[in-house]
């Protein structure tokens, strides 16, 4: 299959806010999905950006039967861990359906890894669902690791009204 990747960039964000609606589709949560075209243009390529992405784009020939090209994504920013220093977490690895199994997640997932070791990170970091078993497989097959199972750890959230509680002095 012939595919490339490549950085995001703003005009990208309409076909980003659709794959995004196809994983949470795919992740049956599209009811948590409160980010827009345009929350993604503005945070993704203001002058200081809260993420960067990647796209895989596909030649025309091989398009979607809804024509569309761009047919996988990452999104990916910098962070810090404490006792290693220097991070890049991936918040978003996406292939659509009919694309998988070609080697387009792999890539994706390379170059978020590239990116990040250009930095001078060292570590990659990511959440992946308990239930989707292809996936897990798909992370521990790069040699990547459970870190819940092999050192205890949960991914904690706050958000909404305890955010905002928890804000108060």
């Amino acid at each position: 299959m012939d595919f490339s990747i490549r950085a995001a960039n703003v005009e990208d964000c309409k076909d980003i806010a659709r794959m995004i609606l196809e994983l949470a589709e795919y992740e049956k949560i599209v009811d948590h999905v409160k980010i827009t075209q345009k929350d993604l243009e503005q945070d993704g390529f203001s002058k200081n950006p809260f993420f960067h992405g990647i796209v895989a784009e596909v030649p025309e020939q091989h398009r979607t039967k809804d024509g569309h090209t761009k047919i996988g994504y990452a999104l990916y920013f910098y962070s810090y861990r404490s006792w290693s220093g220097r991070a890049i977490y991936m918040e978003d690895l996406y292939v659509m359906p009919e694309f998988r199994g070609k080697g387009i997640g792999k890539a994706l997932m390379s170059k978020v890894a590239q990116l990040g070791l250009a930095a001078g990170c060292g570590q990659l970091n990511f959440t992946v669902l308990d239930w989707n078993k292809s996936s897990l497989d798909f992370y521990l097959n790069q040699g990547c690791t459970d870190v819940t199972t092999d050192m205890g750890y949960h991914y904690m959230s706050c958000k909404g009204e305890a955010l905002e509680h928890l804000a108060q002095p």
